[in-house]
Parts: C-alpha cells; sequence; structure tokens
C-alpha cells in the first residue's frame, strides 16, 4: 500500500543543532512524529553543516512515519556571509549595508542552482542579485 502524505512542514533550522523545543517542536508534534527521532535523524545527515542555516522539508504520512528534505540554505543566509554582515538593512532603497562581487554572485546562485526554478546559471544570478538589491547589499562589477 502507498504512503499517503498528511502533512508537509517546512522549518529553517541550524544545521546539527536541532532540539526538540522551538520552531521545531511546536510544528512537528501536531502531526503525531517522534520529535527525538526527528532531532537524531536532522542532526546526523546536517552534522557537516553545524551552524549554518539550513531549509528542511518534512513530509509526514498517515501511519505517522516521515522523512526529510535538506535543502540548500536560504539566498538571504549566504548574501550575508558573503558581505560579511549580521542582517540587512531596514531601508533597502536608501541604505546600504554591505557589498558583493559578481563572482560571488554566481557561487551563491550555482550552489542554489537546484533549489531554484532557474532555466540557467544567468537567470539564477539575477534572481540572487535581485534578494541582493531588496537585502540593501551593493553588486560590485569586480571579481
Amino acid at each position: 500500500m502507498a504512503k499517503v502524505q498528511v502533512a508537509r512542514v517546512k522549518l529553517q533550522l541550524p544545521g546539527g543543532q536541532a532540539t526538540g523545543g522551538p520552531p521545531v517542536g511546536p510544528a512537528i508534534a501536531p502531526h503525531g512524529i517522534n520529535l527525538g527521532e526527528f532531532v537524531s535523524r536532522f542532526n546526523e545527515r546536517t552534522r557537516n553543516l553545524e551552524g549554518i542555516i539550513v531549509s528542511v522539508v518534512v513530509n509526514v504520512y498517515q501511519n505517522r512515519t516521515f522523512d526529510i528534505v535538506i535543502k540548500s540554505s536560504p539566498a538571504s543566509v549566504l548574501l550575508k556571509q558573503a558581505a560579511g554582515i549580521a542582517k540587512g538593512a531596514g531601508l533597502s532603497r536608501r541604505e546600504t549595508v554591505g557589498k558583493v562581487t559578481k563572482k560571488q554572485l554566481e557561487e551563491i546562485a550555482s550552489a542554489k542552482m537546484k533549489d531554484l526554478g532557474a532555466r540557467s546559471l544567468n537567470a539564477a544570478v539575477r534572481m540572487i542579485e535581485g534578494t541582493a538589491k531588496s537585502m540593501g547589499i551593493e553588486v560590485e562589477e569586480g571579481a
């Protein structure tokens, strides 16, 4: 008999550091899956990404089993790391909080390519560039 999916939970968690508390517990527990098992499986699979925020999709099935899909880090997290800033600008059109190069945008886009809906690397770079601009990060042409 095929598994029947009853829920899909999307989270952003630090790799290798999930705990049973918020935001994991309140998101996962209502679906009746074993919270301790989720935390141990997630931490084991993301041990090499220690402390880096990753996107996670948890598919919950009718028989209370689940699977975990680990996706790449959000573009905003990768852009903040590349620019060396703690957070984006409050007024992105008027305030600049950091700078990244086109080469850094290409690296981020290629890392996120499988999770983006872009048809080409150039389109993915433009998506990431838009995110950078909305965060108040200036894009430099130099390498």
